[in-house]
C-alpha cells in the first residue's frame, strides 16, 4: 500500500500540533516554514514582520488550558507565560516529539494548486515543485492586518497593532489606540506608561475581566463550571464579572449590550488601574480623521501624534489563487472548523478563535484529519449542509463582527472533535 504524501503549511504552534498528530498516526508529513525556526507568531523580533507579539506579550489564556496533550508546560511557568517562555515551550515540544526532521525551514509556499484526483502541487520559494495527496493549512490568522475605514486622512503616524513592538518610541507623544480586544487594551496600558497622553477608543462595550478571579484564571474557573447547566452558568459568569469589576461605567467605557458568552473575553487587570489613574483615557468610536485631529462620536475633536489600529486581522491564504478559498467576514463554512466541502483533501488547522487557547484544539483537529487520511474517520455525506449550518450557528451565537467569524467555545469544540474520533 502506498503511503500518502501529506504537506503542512506552517510550523507555528498549530503546525507543530498537526505534525505530532500526523506522526502519531503513522504518517510521514512534511511541513514548510517560511522562517528559520518553529514558533510562528511567538518568535519575537523588534522589527515589524510576520510575528505579531510585542516586547511585553504574555498569554491571555492560562497555561493549563494552553498546553498540548501529554506535554505540560514546566511547573515553574507562571499562570500567564511570557512570549519567551512560550517559544521555549514550543521548541521543547518540537524536540521531544522529533518534529524538526519533518520541517523544511526557510521554505515558503509561493503557490498551492489543486490537481486532478484531489492532489496538490506546491510551488516553493527558490523554484521547487512538489506534489502531495493531502494538504493541511496551518498558516495562522494573526498576520494580515485589518484596517478600519474612516472619512478623511490622518496626517500623523498611523500603524496597525501588528507593527507595534514596544512602547518606548511613543514616549512623550499623544497616542490613540482604536479597538476593544486584548491587543488594544494591552497596547494602551503599555503606551500609557510613557506617552504624554493615551486614548483608547471603543465603539461598543466588551466584557473586561481581570486575569485572576477568586484567585484563579477565568478559563480555569470556567473549565470547573462545565457541569453546571448552561443558562445557570451564564448567569453565574455575569454575576461574577459584575461583582468583581462593577461593570464598565466606572471606568468610562461603554457597557456591553450582549450576553457575556456572546463575545470573546478581554482579559486585562491593568487597564482598569490605568483608566482610574489617568494614564489611559476612554473615548467613544472614531467617526473621521481630519489632518492631525481625530473626530469622535460624542463630538470631540482632538489632536494626536499617533493612531494605532488594533482592529484585528483578515483571514487570508496568499498561496492560493484569488477566489479559490475566500471566506466572508462573518461566515467560514467548514465542517468541524476543518473540512472543506469543495476540497476533500484540504484541511484547515487552527482556524479558530476559542474562548481559550488554539493549540490544543489544533492538535485535536489534526488527529481527526489523520484518522480521515488513514480511513478510520469518514466525514458525513452532507458535509456542505453541515458546514453551512455550523457557520450560521457561529454567526448567530456570537456578536456579528469579523472578530467572531471563527469563534468557538473551547470545551464544546474539543468535545466535537473527540466525538468524531470515536465515531
Amino acid at each position: 500500500m502506498t503511503v500518502p504524501r501529506v504537506a503542512v503549511i506552517g510550523a507555528g504552534p498549530s503546525g507543530l500540533g498537526a505534525l505530532r498528530s500526523l506522526r502519531d498516526a503513522g504518517l510521514d508529513p512534511v511541513a514548510f516554514e517560511q522562517s528559520g525556526r518553529v514558533g510562528g507568531n511567538w518568535v519575537y523580533s523588534p522589527e515589524p514582520g510576520h510575528s505579531s507579539v510585542y516586547e511585553t506579550t504574555h498569554l491571555i489564556s492560562s497555561k493549563r488550558l494552553s498546553q498540548y496533550r501529554d506535554f505540560p508546560m514546566p511547573s515553574d511557568y507562571p499562570d500567564y507565560p511570557s512570549h519567551r517562555q512560550l517559544l521555549a515551550y514550543f521548541e521543547a515540544y518540537a524536540r521531544h516529539f522529533d518534529l524538526v526532521r519533518s520541517i523544511r525551514f526557510e521554505t515558503a509556499v509561493r503557490r498551492a494548486t489543486k490537481l486532478p484526483g484531489e492532489r496538490w502541487l506546491l510551488e516553493l520559494a527558490g523554484g521547487g515543485r512538489e506534489e502531495f495527496d493531502h494538504l493541511l493549512v496551518a498558516n495562522g490568522h494573526h498576520w494580515d492586518p485589518r484596517w478600519p475605514e474612516y472619512p478623511g486622512r490622518f496626517e500623523g503616524e498611523y500603524l496597525h497593532s501588528h507593527g507595534f513592538k514596544r512602547a518606548e518610541p511613543f514616549r512623550g507623544r499623544r497616542v490613540l489606540v482604536i479597538g476593544g480586544g486584548n491587543s488594544a487594551c494591552d497596547i494602551a496600558v503599555e503606551t500609557g506608561r510613557v506617552a504624554a497622553w493615551t486614548g483608547l477608543s471603543w465603539r461598543r462595550g466588551y466584557y473586561l475581566l481581570p486575569k485572576l478571579m477568586f484567585g484563579q484564571p477565568p478559563d480555569v474557573l470556567n473549565a470547573r463550571m462545565q457541569w453546571i447547566p448552561a443558562p445557570l452558568r451564564r448567569r453565574l459568569q455575569w454575576l461574577s464579572w459584575r461583582v468583581l469589576t462593577g461593570g464598565n461605567a466606572p471606568y468610562g467605557l461603554p457597557e456591553p449590550d450582549h450576553d457575556i458568552v456572546r463575545s470573546h473575553p478581554v482579559l486585562n487587570s491593568e487597564l482598569p488601574y490605568s483608566l482610574r489613574h489617568g494614564s489611559v483615557h476612554p473615548y467613544p468610536a472614531v467617526t473621521a480623521f481630519d489632518g492631525p485631529r481625530v473626530r469622535f462620536a460624542d463630538g470631540r475633536v482632538e489632536p494626536f501624534d499617533v493612531v494605532i489600529a488594533a482592529t484585528g486581522f483578515r483571514i487570508s491564504f496568499p498561496f492560493f489563487d484569488p477566489g479559490f478559498v475566500a471566506f466572508d467576514d462573518d461566515r467560514v463554512p467548514l465542517y468541524l472548523r476543518v473540512f472543506s466541502p469543495e476540497h476533500p483533501t484540504l484541511y484547515f488547522i487552527g482556524l479558530v478563535q476559542p474562548s481559550g487557547s488554539i493549540w490544543p484544539l489544533a492538535e485535536a483537529q489534526a488527529r481527526v484529519v489523520a484518522a480521515r487520511i488513514n480511513g478510520r474517520y469518514r466525514p458525513p455525506y452532507d458535509l456542505a449542509t453541515r458546514a453551512a449550518a455550523e457557520a450560521e450557528t457561529i454567526r448567530t451565537r456570537w456578536v456579528a463582527t469579523p472578530r467572531h467569524a471563527i469563534e468557538v467555545d473551547y470545551h464544546h469544540h474539543l468535545g466535537e472533535l473527540e466525538r468524531a474520533l470515536r465515531s
